[in-house]
C-alpha cells in the first residue's frame, strides 16, 4: 500500500510560481510513475503531468511550458513546479501512483494522495 501526502499549495498571484510536494510513504515508489491531475470547481478532473521511473516526462497542453515535474527517489517525493501561474490553473492538485509506463488518465492510477489547494488570483 501507498499513502501519497501533497502539500505546497496555497494563495499566489497571477504570474507567480509553487512548487508542489508528493511524499510517499508505505513503500518505495521508485518503480511507479507518478503523475499530478488536478480539479478545479464544478470541473471533471484532469490530467496535469507524469515522470515514469525511467525519468520520462508528459505534461498537458495546459501547461506545456510552465510546469516542470521531478522525482527524487531517495527522498520518495515527487515534485511539481507550476510557474507563470493563470488564474485557470486554480484547482486542487493530486498527486498519484501509477504502475503503468505512461498513464494519462485517472483510471490507470493506483494510489491517490488527497490533494492541495492552489488559488491564482488575478
Amino acid at each position: 500500500q501507498v499513502q501519497l501526502v501533497e502539500s505546497g499549495g496555497g494563495l499566489v498571484q497571477a504570474g507567480g510560481s509553487l512548487r508542489l510536494s508528493c511524499a510517499a510513504s508505505g513503500r518505495t515508489v521508485s518503480s511507479y510513475t507518478m503523475g499530478w491531475f488536478r480539479q478545479a470547481p464544478g470541473k471533471d478532473r484532469e490530467f496535469v503531468a507524469y515522470i515514469n521511473w525511467s525519468g520520462t516526462t508528459y505534461y498537458a497542453d495546459s501547461v506545456k511550458g510552465r510546469g516542470a515535474i521531478s522525482r527524487d527517489n531517495a527522498k520518495n517525493t515527487v515534485y511539481l513546479q507550476m510557474n507563470s501561474l493563470k488564474p485557470e490553473d486554480t484547482a486542487v492538485y493530486y498527486c498519484a501512483a501509477s504502475r503503468a509506463r505512461y498513464p494519462t488518465r485517472d483510471e490507470a492510477y493506483d494510489y491517490w494522495g488527497q490533494g492541495t489547494q492552489v488559488t491564482s488570483s488575478s
